[in-house]
């Protein structure tokens, strides 16, 4: 356990050097799962130090773009033999500070690994398109040139992946970087930093900030050399980014958030979508875009669904991510348990609570933020429980006729990332891909999980610009410039 004394301070990165506090605001970050363990300290700057950012981006930016998209690709790829050095520690470091299982930080290594190397071969990959001219002699052409300085704002939920997913794709497209991760998770931000310098990237092309939420968010999104927004959070606080970037035409990529439904039809697989859906809402203590929060069953099932469910629920193992025996660890802070417990009681109000339901307290969980896998059955499409996203290890259960009326329940929300449908139907399969109002269909699977050269995204309040990894992702941080070539 670490003392006060032995505690970082931990300092933003700017032009290529490591700037420290210069008398803002500190806060601290105590280990979720351990709140005697102080992880450190983080400086809360303010707007002057994303002008400050911002400049050194720029005066680097012409530089970057001109090296050649293949060598910017192999800065991607050290990064990622150098995070595989460090995976042990990296992991550690994650779930001390975030909470989530040390299985779930190792997960969440190994994608970024494969984020980096996917990005990294797309270096090779750079090109615009040919077009046949209508006119004889004339060839017609486009060339992808980075955006310029863009700013990127991330969360504290996937602390590795979520950065890289967005600074690797920029990168390789030779933009240069103002990046604000969340404050909650600076130990993993200082050490995605200490990557990129092992990889020798030069000095200005990546700079991180740390500050207050939407203060200096504003700030990056408001700054007229940042020409490219992408932000990852709350849809309140999403709207304002996105807001604030259209009122100079930036190039605004949000995600926002979920409420994600598992349909369970009258001829599932029970059991494998119970499983399921204790995969995508309690791992992760429901702290992920893509969570499980609503299950709509058909009522011939309903019964043996909630029983198989509960049984899961209650056979997790809630505690300490370090632990290698705990199934789901602590929620993020004290703020977002006080947020789960007040939706937890809106939920005894709204369904019938089958399991959890409060605060776990007493040996290993009394100074923590832990709260048990919950769930209420019996819940209407319209309660609150079943509208608003919790970000926590809850669901609803809401019981449906038909398969109508499942589609109906499901796309009756103002959010729209993942669904998944269990069916043997393959004619329902057909009909709910076409027919749900989300960005991604899970068939016969977990609402959770993505692969790194797939695109990623949702819809309505979800999600607005183009869709993060894959191809999509790159040509986010680039403009198409065509070129007419005559005689």
């Amino acid at each position: 356990m670490l003392t006060t004394c032995d505690a970082p301070l931990f300092q933003h990165f700017i032009g290529g050097d490591w700037v420290p506090a210069n008398g803002n605001r500190v806060a601290e970050r105590r280990n979720p799962a351990d709140t005697d363990d102080l992880v450190g300290y983080i400086p809360l700057a303010g707007p002057e130090a994303i002008d400050t950012a911002v400049d050194a981006a720029a005066r680097v930016a012409a530089a970057w773009k001109a090296t050649p998209p293949p060598a910017r690709g192999q800065i991607l790829f050290h990064v990622a033999r150098v995070l595989s050095e460090r995976a042990e520690e990296v992991a550690m470091t994650l779930t001390r500070e975030q909470g989530k299982t040390i299985a779930e930080a190792h997960g969440e290594v190994r994608l970024t690994i494969e984020i980096l190397e996917y990005f990294a071969g797309e270096g090779r990959r750079f090109s615009g398109r040919t077009f046949p001219s209508a006119q004889a002699g004339r060839f017609v052409y486009t060339i992808l040139q980075p955006v310029g300085t863009v700013g990127l704002i991330t969360p504290w939920n996937f602390p590795l992946a979520v950065p890289l997913w967005k600074i690797a794709p920029a990168l390789v497209a030779g933009n240069t970087i103002v990046w604000k991760p969340s404050r909650l998770t600076a130990a993993v931000s200082d050490a995605i930093v200490r990557l990129f310098i092992a990889a020798d990237l030069p000095p200005g092309v990546l700079n991180l900030v740390y500050g207050e939420g939407l203060r200096v968010g504003h700030a990056l999104a408001a700054h007229p050399k940042v020409r490219a927004i992408s932000f990852t959070s709350s849809y309140e606080v999403g709207t304002q980014i996105y807001a604030t970037a259209a009122e100079q035409f930036k190039k605004v990529q949000c995600e926002a958030g979920g409420k994600n439904a598992v349909i369970v039809l009258e001829d599932a697989d029970v059991e494998r979508a119970a499983l399921a859906v204790a995969q995508g809402a309690f791992r992760y203590a429901g702290q992920r875009c893509t969570a499980t929060s609503r299950v709509i069953v058909q009522d011939h099932v309903a019964d043996q669904l909630v029983e198989a469910l509960t049984a899961h629920a209650r056979a997790m193992v809630v505690g300490d991510g370090l632990d290698p025996h705990t199934d789901m660890g602590p929620l993020s802070d004290q703020p977002q348990m006080s947020r789960v417990l007040e939706f937890l009681e809106v939920g005894r109000r709204e369904g019938r609570m089958t399991c959890g339901g409060s605060r776990l307290t007493g040996p290993g969980h009394d100074r923590g933020w832990f709260v048990p896998p919950t769930i209420f059955d019996n819940v209407s499409a319209e309660a609150q429980i079943a509208q608003e996203e919790i970000f926590g290890p809850v669901v609803a259960v809401i019981r449906v006729p038909s398969f109508s009326s499942a589609l109906a329940a499901a796309n009756g929300n103002r959010y729209g990332m993942t669904t998944s449908v269990f069916t043997r139907d393959i004619g329902r399969v057909l009909e709910a891909s076409d027919g749900l109002e989300c960005g991604v269909v899970h068939i016969n699977a977990a609402t959770i999980g993505a692969e790194v050269h797939v695109p990623f995204g949702g819809i309505k309040h979800t999600g607005v610009g183009a869709r993060e990894m894959g191809p999509d992702a790159v040509e986010f941080y680039c403009e198409a410039k065509v070129v007419y070539v005559g005689q």
